[in-house]
């Protein structure tokens, strides 16, 4: 079970009764997208449809339905001055109460999405490692962290995934298709290996390493000189979290880098999204 099913198992365990709220319809600006649910209980929420008024009024109309015993409404929304949002789309919106079959299947809806979701593989449990790391457990990804020190890994939260592997760059050939690499290991010899590694598969919307100028001209030199594909090192990202701000300090290079991450990756989903109908994805992703 993933993170989030497992949340929403716990949810469901401490709500009796339960209102699915759906986002059935979306017509010009909207807080979140048509498909988007949220549950009410009595006194607990499970997700959310975008917050603000919207969000409020909804979780009210669902807790008298709960109260009131009615199984299904339906609602339909301007999101305007009427009730203090100013969107200007309309939403359609219905509230279903949530029996057995419906509870089983947005626990399945909600693991298949998770199981879907990009993954990003940070090496390197360290300081900037771990920053980074619970930055993107935040996020809408897969996350791994691998080290060879386990005693590094072991400061991390329990929630996050972390392995502790003898050959770190031998994870990077077994990883799954269209997966980020993050480089940030207390090794510029082991950076080094997982880089080349990372930079031989072109499917990958990320390849990151933490360092300087100075480290990035040295790898430069070393990849070459392997026989590695010059046209490659553009995709590098060296030193990550590139927006100039020359802020040290862990966390800020971690959010730095979050952001550039979900970026690229979101840059690489359009770019798929764009192509998929064309015939040309497989040579994109190199297959």
């Amino acid at each position: 079970m993933t993170a989030r099913s497992a949340e929403l198992t716990a949810f469901f365990a401490t709500n009796r009764d339960v209102i699915v709220c759906a986002l059935t319809s979306v017509r010009g600006s909207s807080p979140r997208a048509q498909g988007t649910f949220m549950l009410v209980g009595q006194s607990g929420l499970f997700g959310t449809i975008g917050g603000g008024a919207l969000e409020y009024m909804v979780i009210e109309h669902a807790r008298r339905l709960i109260v009131s015993g009615r199984a299904q409404e339906a609602m339909d929304v301007p999101l305007g001055p009427e009730i203090g949002q100013c969107c200007g789309g309309r939403v359609g919106i219905t509230l279903r109460c949530a029996d057995e079959a419906r509870r089983h299947s947005l626990v399945a809806q909600v693991a298949a999405e998770e199981a879907a979701l990009p993954r990003v593989y940070v090496f390197g449990a360290g300081h900037v490692g771990r920053a980074l790391a619970q930055m993107l457990a935040l996020l809408p990804v897969q996350l791994s962290v691998i080290d060879t020190r386990r005693d590094e890994l072991e400061l991390l939260p329990a929630h996050i995934t972390a392995r502790a592997v003898a050959m770190p760059e031998a994870v990077v050939r077994t990883a799954a298709l269209g997966s980020s690499f993050v480089i940030l290991t207390h090794d510029h010899a082991l950076d080094f290996l997982i880089a080349q590694e990372a930079l031989a598969r072109p499917d990958s919307p990320y390849v990151g390493m933490v360092g300087s100028a100075t480290k990035r001209a040295r790898f430069a030199s070393w990849y070459i000189g392997e026989g590695g594909d010059a046209t490659n090192l553009a995709r590098l990202i060296l030193p990550i979290g590139k927006q100039g701000l020359g802020d040290k300090r862990p966390e800020v290079i971690a959010a730095l880098a979050a952001a550039e991450i979900m970026v690229h990756i979101g840059q690489r989903e359009a770019e798929i999204a764009r192509v998929q109908d064309s015939g040309k994805l497989e040579a994109m992703i190199g297959r």
